[in-house]
């Protein structure tokens, strides 16, 4: 029984090293979001505002201050940012790309991993957003 325990300890310990440590793809996570409205998922959220033509460099401001978030790949000159935002006990990632095109701000939101992440994503994005307002 003992054994067993021990195994099962080995895989929960293992599971979230990987979580913890699992490297992000630049190639796979910062990817321009697409879209025309705002549309939320189980997994994450997608939204689209009219924030002039400063709204990326404003949100970036916000996310940069968001505890557990740091920036994946791009840059408020390039226009788009991913930024990870990692849960607080287990490190769960998330992944938040934000794409700037004249004053339209298109911001997505998605878990890595799992099938749903409880309406994090789109709570966050939604607190974002309303902080540039």
């Amino acid at each position: 029984m003992r054994v067993i325990l021990y195994l099962v300890l080995i895989v929960v310990i293992a599971g979230m090293a990987y979580i913890r440590l699992a490297g992000s793809d630049v190639a796979v996570w910062h990817v321009a979001p697409v879209a025309t409205e705002d549309k939320t998922m189980e997994g994450g959220a997608l939204r689209v505002v009219q924030a002039g033509p400063d709204g990326l460099a404003r949100l970036d401001k916000v996310a940069r201050a968001t505890a557990r978030t740091r920036v994946l790949a791009g840059s408020v000159e390039e226009g788009m940012v991913t930024y990870i935002t990692r849960s607080a006990v287990i490190g769960f990632p998330d992944y938040t790309t934000v794409r700037q095109e004249g004053d339209t701000l298109t911001l997505f939101a998605r878990l890595r991993f799992g099938r749903s992440d409880f309406g994090v994503n789109a709570k966050r994005a939604d607190a974002w957003l309303a902080a540039i307002q």
